[in-house]
């Protein structure tokens, strides 16, 4: 019988411990690229900056509706973005334009892809 008490005793003490239970965590982190198709963000008052110092450009005719992500000819001229206004809106650096119907409408110049139009 006093083996069976300090048996029973024995196994309440195991039951009792706290179970330590692995446990794993993910962590997932997803990192955003401009795709060659999408658009770069500017603020309401650097568009404004934008339109006023590179609208007066002589416009671009175009018999294609102009789209972000629309992929300019290779045989249309596109101007580089002045330096005036890459130090007041930083990332427009690297990006071309054209003007249309009004609007400033920014390039990527490795893809020639329209990232975003300036109304």
């Amino acid at each position: 019988m006093k083996k069976l008490m300090i048996a029973t005793a024995t196994l309440g003490l195991l039951a009792a411990a706290p179970v330590s239970a692995q446990t794993s965590t993910t962590t997932t982190t997803t990192t955003t690229q401009a795709e060659t198709t999408g658009s770069i963000t500017i603020a309401p008052e650097k568009r404004t900056v934008i339109r006023q110092q590179l609208g007066s450009t002589a416009p671009v005719t175009v018999q294609e509706d102009v789209t972000v992500g629309w992929t300019v000819p290779q045989n249309m001229e596109l101007q580089t973005v002045p330096e005036t206004v890459v130090s007041e809106v930083p990332n427009v650096k690297g990006h071309r334009y054209f003007v249309h119907d009004g609007n400033v409408v920014l390039v990527d110049p490795q893809s020639r892809k329209v990232v975003t139009i300036i109304e």
